[in-house]
């Protein structure tokens, strides 16, 4: 065999090895998040009010669980008087679905600058710690929104079923069962008060599977390569 032929075979073996290893790496799952328009139902001391707010739902991983982010980009409901700084105090709940269920209890700190009166609320970053209680695929949909401010409470229900802002793969603490949780409020062994866990790098989704694919695909890439090598050396021998 000629050294132009090797030559081309060598060639054609290295581009598969590559091809492999982002194949793998292609196929890594990731988590879903959408921005997602929640129309606002709100029951106020002074009546019905409604408003339409872009949801976003972030997960990152914090120990054995999940630190939910829920982000607010419009604000909802209105106040006939001035809400002094300070003066909220706003929570929610995110629902569970998939794999698991239940909701998940976040809250936010007091507004930190005066809010006008008749100027729409805007509502701080709710946080929480989500502990999976199911394996799998779990959404996470915004639920009842409430606002506690100069001892009043205004409560906003989702009025357009609004799909969910957030989908993780996840895996139950302890190796559990496929099956999700049921129950209530903070079923899912959630709550806004609890600590974050250990420290991480910021990461969202199953960024265990990924890293492992990812481990793999570079394996494969090293082993395509270490053939090439060999093909190599041994036509230059035969030369």
């Amino acid at each position: 065999m000629s050294y132009r032929t090797y030559q081309k075979r060598t060639a054609a073996l290295a581009s598969a090895a590559a091809l492999a290893g982002s194949a793998v790496l292609m196929a890594a799952p990731a988590a879903r998040a959408d921005v997602v328009d929640v129309n606002y139902q709100c029951k106020t001391p002074i009546g019905d009010k409604s408003a339409v707010s872009p949801i976003d739902i972030k997960g990152v991983k914090s120990g054995s669980g999940y630190r939910l982010t829920m982000t607010f980009e419009k604000g909802v409901s209105s106040s006939p008087v001035e809400l002094g700084k300070g003066a909220m105090d706003p929570s929610a709940v995110i629902k569970l679905g998939g794999a698991d269920s239940g909701t998940v209890s976040v809250k936010g700190p007091p507004n930190p600058e005066a809010i006008p009166a008749n100027t729409p609320i805007k509502i701080t970053d709710l946080t929480g710690t989500y502990t999976p209680k199911g394996t799998g695929k779990v959404t996470f949909t915004a639920g009842v929104l409430t606002i506690k401010a100069l001892g009043t409470t205004t409560t906003c229900t989702p009025g357009n079923s609004p799909k969910p802002s957030l989908t993780l793969d996840v895996k139950a603490a302890g190796g559990g069962g496929a099956t999700g949780s049921t129950g209530s409020t903070g079923s899912s062994g959630s709550s806004a008060d609890s600590p974050a866990g250990g420290e991480e790098l910021p990461q969202t989704g199953p960024e265990d599977s990924a890293i492992a694919l990812g481990t793999l695909g570079g394996t494969v890439l090293l082993a395509g390569a270490a053939g090439v090598l060999w093909l190599t050396r041994r036509n230059q021998a035969r030369g």
